[in-house]
């Protein structure tokens, strides 16, 4: 197979810690690297404390941004544009955005360059409450852009391929994300740390932002009779006030432990010793996090948003839907799973299987490379 040459753009960067996006590029991008293609991926000098020139087989350029809500990712992918532009022998066939946001910059290759431009689509960023009027406004351009300008333009879930055909007119590919074998841990980081020992907590991963809906589920776990805790593992993203309310309403209930962000072992360990796993979100693409979590077998408890619905399918045991927004339906599904931990955990361990089964790494490598050869050719 020919040699490609590839410009992952609009992502934090690599080595991947927080953002399912981040993850992502590593795992397709890893892949695609071990396949013999040159991946460069375009990190944000302040992702991380530690640089590196390489990861996993993938190219790692830093590019400077603008430390701030509404210009860090515009200004990281327009550097990050120019950059990959620049002509050279090792300069990239493919420049590969992810998010909407970045889409902004897509015209720029198709009018200046023969280079061929794919979009990933993670989620419809404009609907995300932590933007005012004029940047969800700018978002729903970029929406457009996202839908009509590149070569081809990818979702990560049916739903989101679904509105693009619906709302654009445009036939996206779906392309799932994919789901890595668990390390299963043992307690002891977390118990250090915050006293669990395995079994006596729910779990909640992800971004504190109102999209996610912690709020909902503190609110939820209040009323919960019950000796568990509830780990929330996150942290801000540009919401520190939105935190400060949470922390505010947490306060007077000692069970609510906020973790901040973790990653790697201690994310494993929270994983792998949860009671279940909590994810009330009011907007979602596909998260990683339901499929992690799906993977250890943990009992999940979901609201019914369509992404969800796509992978738990009909609420049972071990993956329970409640109705999205609504806290009393959320506590009475916190309480019945608590309330049956062994049906549960039967339920999430054939749950799990068929999610490791169909959300596979290299099936998606294989469809995303598939789709760079179709677009090269025209």
């Amino acid at each position: 197979m020919k040699r490609l040459r590839i410009a992952f753009i609009g992502q934090r960067g690599v080595p991947a810690t927080i953002g399912g996006v981040e993850h992502h590029v590593e795992e397709i991008g890893s892949r695609l690297a071990a396949r013999g293609h040159q991946v460069t991926v375009y990190t944000r000098n302040n992702y991380s404390s530690t640089h590196v020139s390489e990861h996993r087989g993938m190219r790692v350029r830093y590019v400077p941004t603008a430390p701030t809500k509404h210009l860090e990712a515009l200004v990281h992918s327009g550097l990050s544009t120019t950059a990959a532009m620049m002509p050279s022998r090792e300069s990239a066939q493919i420049l590969h955005y992810h998010a909407i946001g970045p889409s902004v910059f897509t015209p720029l290759p198709r009018l200046l360059s023969a280079r061929k431009v794919v979009l990933t689509v993670h989620g419809l960023d404009y609907d995300r409450e932590k933007w005012g009027l004029g940047a969800r406004i700018a978002l729903r351009g970029a929406g457009w852009i996202s839908a009509h300008v590149p070569h081809a333009t990818i979702t990560v879930s049916a739903a989101l391929a679904a509105y693009y055909r619906t709302h654009h007119g445009r036939e996206a590919h779906h392309i799932r994300n994919g789901v890595s074998v668990p390390v299963v841990r043992q307690p002891r980081l977390i118990t250090e740390r915050w006293g669990v020992h395995g079994g006596d907590y729910v779990l909640f991963v992800g971004r504190l932002v109102p999209e996610k809906d912690p709020a909902l589920l503190i609110r939820a776990f209040r009323g919960l009779d019950t000796g568990a805790r509830l780990l929330i593992a996150g942290g801000s993203s540009y919401t520190d006030e939105y935190v400060r309310t949470l922390e505010r309403d947490a306060a007077s209930d000692q069970r609510i432990v906020f973790t901040g962000p973790v990653h790697g072992e201690l994310l494993a360990e929270l994983y792998s010793n949860a009671a279940a796993f909590v994810l009330p979100s009011k907007l979602e693409g596909l998260p990683l996090t339901l499929l992690e979590a799906a993977s250890y077998r943990l009992p999940l408890i979901a609201s019914d948003i369509p992404p969800h619905r796509e992978v738990i399918g009909a609420s049972g045991p071990g993956g329970r839907l409640f109705r999205s927004g609504d806290a009393h339906a959320l506590h009475d599904a916190l309480a019945g799973v608590l309330a049956s931990p062994s049906t549960e955990r039967e339920g999430a361990r054939r749950l799990g299987d068929r999610v490791v089964r169909e959300y596979d790494w290299d099936a998606a490598t294989d469809a995303t490379e598939d789709l760079y050869l179709r677009v090269l050719r025209g």
